[in-house]
């Protein structure tokens, strides 16, 4: 068990799991020409970076904005597939906006 513990919107804390974050990456990923091995490079990076924090509990609202930042750089389909449901888009305006900041 990760001695790391996330806490989720709802104020329960879950043991932290990297499977998880893959989960989330991939259905952003689906389709596009993104290896797994870019994929388990991204996860990793995401792993290393709250292993090093040295944090005995992280926000999970805290890993999304790092997958974000990390997908932002790998491609920008799979970024906003995955900023419109972590972002809770409410409407076409905030999804075009987040396409707009895209293109600047």
């Amino acid at each position: 068990e990760s001695p790391i513990k996330v806490i989720k919107k709802d104020g329960t804390r879950i043991p932290f799991d990297r499977n998880r974050i893959r989960a989330g990456i991939e259905k952003a990923c689906y389709k596009r020409p993104i290896s797994n091995d870019q994929i388990d490079k991204l996860v990793a990076e995401v792993e290393s970076s709250i292993y090093e924090d040295g944090l005995r509990e992280i926000p999970s609202r805290q890993i999304g904005e790092m997958v974000f930042k990390a997908l932002r750089d790998l491609d920008k389909v799979a970024f906003v597939r995955f900023a419109s449901v972590y972002r809770e888009f409410k409407d076409i305006g905030e999804f075009q906006a987040q396409i707009e900041d895209l293109k600047e």
